[in-house]
């Protein structure tokens, strides 16, 4: 994926980023996301993209090496083979998730430097304050004052993440909203189609707020909008 595409994704906000891929038929409407398990831990950062740089953790038993919890150089190397930007995606296997947070400031300076721009996790997350200023934004399910046992199991395989299915590689996007996975094959494509749906939604809201406004034409303009987006039956999802 070029450059350039990656940074045009990040004009958009995920909902867009949603229905522009909607637009291409490549996958279900009910997949292709994080759902509700996993909330954004800094709403107010700009949405980011990245490619899914992917572990598996534990945080409630004591790892088998004996290692610090952020001592692993062969997964540092590993993220170092997946390109810039990077999205960490770590899933926590415990029975239950979150005991330990195994990202907080040390570990999020860390992925900063090998730019790193998002991490997504089932896992807990923690020293919040200093992890915001790093920039790297969180999505996570839980917050933890400890590691506890914080390690990595493995690493460079698919995970599941709040429904999601990631392999390494995946070009992911993420917000406020959550995340949403963009599929490699129309990902050129996403960024300008998400600029003519916004355009047509822009239309319909200035045409809410204008004098011409009346039921007989909302019902028109809401099916225009409705065929452009490829929702059956003329209503619209947002």
């Amino acid at each position: 994926m070029s450059k350039s595409t990656v940074e045009a994704l990040q004009h958009f906000d995920s909902p867009t980023i949603s229905n522009a891929v909607e637009q291409f038929h490549v996958r279900t409407r009910n997949e292709g996301f994080v759902n509700g398990s996993v909330r954004c831990i800094f709403p107010q950062m700009p949405p980011r993209a990245g490619y899914a740089v992917t572990a598996r953790v534990r945080t409630s038993s004591t790892p088998m090496s004996g290692r610090c919890y952020y001592d692993r150089m062969d997964w540092w190397l590993y993220l170092q083979t997946i390109p810039a930007p990077r999205f960490v995606v770590l899933q926590d296997v415990d029975h239950v998730p979150g005991v330990g947070a195994l990202v907080g400031e040390v570990h999020a300076a860390i992925c900063t430097a090998f730019q790193c721009s998002a991490l997504l996790t089932n896992a807990a997350v923690r020293d919040l304050p200093g992890v915001l200023r790093t920039g790297l934004q969180m999505f996570a399910g839980s917050v933890a004052v400890s590691h506890s046992y914080a390690h990595i199991v493995d690493f460079g395989e698919p995970v599941e993440v709040g429904g999601l299915q990631i392999k390494p590689g995946t070009l992911l996007h993420g917000d406020q909203h959550g995340v949403v996975g963009i599929p490699a094959d129309i990902a050129g494509q996403v960024p300008k189609v998400a600029g003519d749906l916004l355009a047509s939604e822009k239309a319909l809201i200035d045409f809410c707020q204008s004098s011409q406004f009346s039921h007989a034409t909302l019902s028109e303009r809401i099916h225009m909008l409705s065929r452009k987006m490829g929702i059956p039956g003329g209503e619209l999802e947002r």
